[in-house]
């Protein structure tokens, strides 16, 4: 995943005043320091800013996927030496236990529930015309 590159409208807009400004006068002084020139020197100091910043963003962009393929080669091997521990000593083995693997006779079977879920199935409970046996009103509920 590819980060989003940054593009400044500030930037893109201070250019094209720039460009404006300078048929009037490239030495334009309207006053208070704000001048062409220091005005250009300004936005010549974000378009570096920004290109360093996008540089780095590619450069992180590589960094990051060379480091999620390294990952996933580290995680097969992670399975594949436990492979190998599991074949020259056996799953049941000392040696399986303290490569991280969990003995064969040491397993548990996940059990299966043989109970529907609340929620799969609407349930209404009527009690009957005698009460319920707590001495209460007999409600409906579902």
């Amino acid at each position: 995943m590819a980060r989003q590159k940054r593009s400044s409208k500030v930037l893109e807009r201070a250019v094209r005043r720039a460009a404006s400004m300078n048929s009037i006068n490239p030495n334009l002084d309207v006053g208070n320091g704000l001048t062409l020139p220091a005005f250009s020197t300004l936005i010549e100091k974000m378009q570096t800013q920004e290109y360093a910043y996008n540089s780095a963003l590619s450069n992180l962009d590589g960094l990051y996927r060379e480091m999620l393929e390294t990952e996933r080669e580290l995680g097969d091997m992670t399975e594949l030496i436990l492979l190998g521990v599991a074949t020259k000593f056996g799953k049941s083995s000392v040696e399986y236990n303290m490569a991280g693997g969990v003995p064969k006779n040491q397993r548990r079977r996940a059990t299966k529930s043989g109970s529907p879920t609340p929620s799969s199935q609407p349930t209404a409970l009527v009690a009957s015309e005698n009460g319920n046996g707590n001495g209460k009103t007999p409600t409906v509920t579902s």
